[in-house]
């Protein structure tokens, strides 16, 4: 009776377990979605309470806009280019508004700079590649001749560091896009590891 029982607890656990990972990912996803929604919405609460999820759309539209206009009419291009003299001028605010401002660049607009994955040999024997992301091709201007620099992303984590390497020891990552491979590295290696038709390998 014992048997049968813990037999019973431990298929409840491993389907219980099952389960966490099918909705978890889901679950997250959307709770994330959702207090985003709720933190713009109530920024004016007086009107969220009448009209639930207007300051959301009016945030959404309004930051669209205002991209489209700074970057497809001349005079709003020069009043997103005269604010950002303005800010980078300011002590103090100066750095944080640059240092977000080249964050962001980074992953999204025409400068986004994770766009070139490579594998990076960061040992000889025994042979270990890394994934990464080549930032700057050319570190001459800092008297590093031949050196490029390559960012590698830490595994489930919003950080990384960057190495300064020869060029002969990175390899552009093929069959896979820059998303994918930035999938890659921070999952560590788990999610995206496995197309339908292939295996991604490091170089041989």
């Amino acid at each position: 009776m014992n048997r049968s029982f813990n037999d019973y607890l431990r298929l409840f656990l491993r389907s219980f377990i099952q389960g966490l990972i099918i909705i978890g990912p889901f679950a997250i996803t959307v709770w994330v979605i959702w207090s985003v929604v709720f933190s713009i919405d109530n920024l004016v609460p007086s009107v969220s309470e009448k009209f639930p999820g207007l300051i959301f759309f009016i945030v959404i539209f309004g930051t669209a806009f205002i991209g489209f206009f700074g970057n497809k009419f001349i005079i709003g291009r020069l009043i997103v280019d005269g604010l950002d003299y303005v800010l980078e001028h300011i002590p103090g605010i100066k750095f944080i508004y640059t240092s977000l401002k080249d964050v962001l660049g980074s992953f999204v607009g025409d400068k986004k700079k994770f766009n070139v994955p490579v594998w990076v040999k960061t040992n000889e024997a025994p042979e270990i590649w890394r994934i990464g992301f080549l930032t700057q091709s050319d570190m001459s201007a800092v008297n590093l001749e031949q050196m490029v620099a390559v960012y590698l992303p830490h595994s489930y984590a919003v950080s990384g560091w960057v190495i300064m390497t020869n060029f002969n020891n990175i390899k552009e990552v093929t069959g896979m896009s820059s998303a994918e491979a930035m999938k890659f590295a921070v999952s560590g290696g788990v999610a995206g590891f496995h197309s339908d038709d292939n295996v991604f390998k490091a170089p041989e």
